[in-house]
């Protein structure tokens, strides 16, 4: 199998992780219902999920650094399949809740190292398009396995969503064990040093503005259902074919994201991505009763949405090459708090206010993330700038001393 083959399969892979995190905005009125619990409390599945998968990766990621790659991709997803089948077999939303830490936990240890993985498969100049094909993956969970997942539990019970994505999950260590290659793991860096990253200004910058980013989609998406339902008015076969829509712009946004950075880099792509990201949900709060205009705007909303994913780890990355898996376990886990963070305060809007507002507040904090990183990037062509201007006297310098 060539290489880039091999990255394909990482990504039809991630596909069944990205389901299982994705899946529960998809069924969200499903889920309270069958568990006799409030739509802002079953949301709190995804902040549950956020919160273990933020904290729970740089740890397991820092202890299982020196392990081989394809090793620690077939553990992870062993367990990954041990929590999907907690989820179909055991009743109660308190056992539903401790499948949502397992499945965080295995699902961040198989993200950041099959995005570690897929950096080195890829040529150098090719790294953005490979780890956006990775995205990818993500996206199309939400192309066919949200919609899906809404189908199967509109027709059967939600609970076989999780044990078809556990079986396929066992498939898939085939898979793995057969056709990606071993490769070696990296020397551990301690917690203390990983943290000592957030010194450096470009990469705290860079975080928060994934927090952000991040913070402002999970506070609409997590409540998406809900908002197509009693909003919009839309029918059940309507949500389905409106998240249907919503995933395959995200792909295109994923894939043209990855193509951007490679071509016109990442800060340009990340400003123009966020700045029609806030569009677009400005114009989910405008049309949100319309149900002809929620097409066109949800597909906007997912295609500059997800343009900034593949960027974002792409960006990282090239701000500190020597530790990959580290910048990605970090952005992974300040994604997941921005996630946490935005479900938990769409939650309070919801409860408190209504379902209306989640997309004119999601706007203001991607707002925050496009002011952050205009800001940096402005720093950054400055410092450059002033670096090239000392150089060039030095160089003066040591030619009349010659």
């Amino acid at each position: 199998m060539s290489q880039v083959w091999k990255i394909y399969l990482l990504a039809v892979i991630s596909f069944l992780v990205g389901t299982s995190e994705f899946i529960i905005a998809g069924i969200l009125d499903r889920v309270a219902a069958d568990l006799q619990v409030s739509v802002s409390a079953a949301g709190q599945l995804i902040t549950v999920f956020s919160i273990a998968y933020a904290f729970g990766t740089p740890f397991l990621i820092a202890f299982t650094s020196r392990m081989e790659r394809r090793k620690l991709l077939l553990y992870s997803l062993a367990i990954f399949a041990v929590a999907n089948g907690i989820a179909a077999v055991l009743s109660g939303f308190e056992f539903l809740i401790l499948s949502r830490i397992i499945l965080a936990l295995s699902a961040g240890v198989f993200v950041v190292t099959s995005l570690t993985v897929v950096s080195v498969l890829a040529p150098p100049e090719k790294q953005g398009s490979a780890i956006a094909t990775v995205v990818m993956g993500f996206s199309a969970a939400l192309i066919v396995g949200v919609p899906l997942g809404r189908v199967i539990a509109s027709v059967y019970d939600w609970k076989m969503i999780f044990g078809g994505i556990g079986v396929l999950g066992l498939l898939s260590m085939l898979l793995i064990a057969f056709f990606i290659p071993k490769m070696k793991g990296e020397e551990p860096i301690p917690l203390r040093n990983q943290l000592k990253l957030f010194k450096e200004p470009r990469i705290t910058a860079a975080l928060i503005v994934t927090f952000f980013w991040i913070g402002g989609y999970s506070i609409a998406y997590t409540y998406i259902s809900p908002f197509l339902l009693e909003v919009t008015g839309m029918s059940e076969q309507g949500v389905s074919i409106g998240l249907f829509a919503f995933g395959i712009a995200s792909l295109i946004g994923s894939k043209l994201g990855g193509f951007s950075t490679d071509r016109w880099g990442a800060p340009r792509t990340l400003i123009g991505g966020m700045s029609l990201h806030i569009v677009a949900l400005l114009l989910l709060a405008a049309a949100g009763q319309s149900a002809a205009l929620m097409f066109p705007v949800l597909m906007l909303w997912a295609f500059s949405a997800w343009s900034s994913g593949p960027t974002q780890q792409y960006n990282l990355i090239s701000m500190a090459p020597g530790a990959t898996g580290i910048m990605l376990s970090l952005n992974s886990s300040v994604l997941q708090l921005g996630m946490a963070a935005g479900a938990g305060l769409g939650g309070i809007v919801v409860e408190q206010g209504s379902l209306h507002a989640v997309s004119w507040i999601g706007a203001v904090g991607v707002a925050g993330a496009v002011i952050i990183t205009t800001i940096a990037y402005r720093r950054s062509v400055r410092s450059r700038s002033n670096s090239s201007e000392v150089n060039s006297v030095t160089a003066e310098k040591q030619v009349l001393e010659a």
